[in-house]
């Protein structure tokens, strides 16, 4: 428990700091003296970008740590299975073909191809010989891969490479009041999944010991694939994709708390809302006035802890 406080107390220290990091001042002094400008920056942006911060944060860990139970792989996370890109994809064609339609049926398609995405590469690993655990998440970014690729060939006939690449960046300093409260449906889903914990934990032991236990694995598993594809249809829609986050963090969880979900996701939760909030506030002042997106950042970081723990995955083979 000392250590779960602590945890708690360094993402409280890391949101209380964002509110007053960024190019337009906020302080307490203004604050308390009232200063209109000071209050609407605090309002309409700071505290808007502090919750989608912990929100995105909190629900890809928790996406990431029910990716890799239900695949039964510690290297797959929802941006290397073809999820992402997937959603991605969809939001580009309702852009393209529905410009107008509400956010809300945006997320619905991107759900969707989500979904479909997630369903291409499990069928692909059920005909390709598993035998190297890291196969699995190469498997995985080459769908990204074309994927990514059909997406950037539409985008470029139709003149919305920009749109694209806004929703790869994972940037969240256009977010505001009114352009983020999709998230909270995410951390609906995020609940949802730890409601469930024990069956995904079961259902991640296999089929054959699943049904043994009188669980039904293909259902359990889709309803977790679902609230993944939601998660991550959201988080696109609303603050562009970050990698890594759902691949980190859980395993490092995983290495200090083993595969027990129901105590696994608080601290994926903790874990991954306080690492995007670390990397926000670096990449707001690593080159101030301007901003480094949250996914840059996340991709240098999340790349080099990839590096380490397949090193000692490794080792320990």
């Amino acid at each position: 428990m000392p250590v779960l406080a602590i945890a708690i107390a360094i993402n409280l220290g890391l949101a209380a700091l964002s509110l007053f990091v960024g190019v337009s001042q906020v302080s307490l002094s203004g604050l308390w003296a009232g200063q209109d400008d000071q209050w609407l920056v605090l309002i309409e942006s700071r505290l808007p970008r502090m919750a989608a911060l912990i929100l995105a944060g909190a629900t890809m860990a928790i996406a990431g740590v029910l990716t890799q139970t239900l695949i039964r792989n510690r290297f797959v996370e929802p941006s290397n299975t073809g999820m992402m890109e997937a959603a991605g994809l969809g939001l580009l064609l309702m852009m393209l073909l529905f410009p107008a339609a509400p956010i809300i049926a945006k997320m619905a398609v991107g759900t969707v191809f989500a979904m479909a995405g997630t369903a291409i590469f499990l069928a692909i690993l059920r005909r390709v010989p598993m035998r190297d655990p890291m196969l699995v998440p190469l498997i995985g970014i080459m769908l990204s891969g074309i994927i990514f690729a059909g997406s950037s060939f539409v985008a470029y006939r139709f003149d919305m490479v920009q749109s694209l690449l806004a929703w790869t960046q994972g940037d969240l300093s256009g977010v505001m009041r009114g352009r983020y409260e999709l998230l909270w449906l995410a951390a609906v889903g995020a609940g949802l999944a730890w409601f469930a914990a024990d069956r995904f934990t079961v259902a991640g032991l296999g089929r054959d010991m699943a049904s043994s236990l009188g669980l039904s694995h293909g259902r359990v598993v889709a309803l977790g694939l679902a609230i993944v594809s939601l998660v991550t249809a959201i988080v696109v829609v609303s603050v562009g994709m970050i990698p890594f986050l759902g691949l980190i963090v859980p395993n490092i969880v995983s290495l200090a708390l083993g595969d027990n979900m129901r105590r696994a996701i608080p601290w994926a939760a903790i874990g991954g809302a306080g690492l995007v909030l670390f990397c926000d506030i670096l990449g707001r002042v690593i080159i101030m006035p301007y901003e480094v997106p949250v996914g840059t950042i996340m991709g240098v970081i999340g790349s080099a802890v990839f590096l380490w723990l397949i090193a000692g995955r490794r080792r320990a083979a």
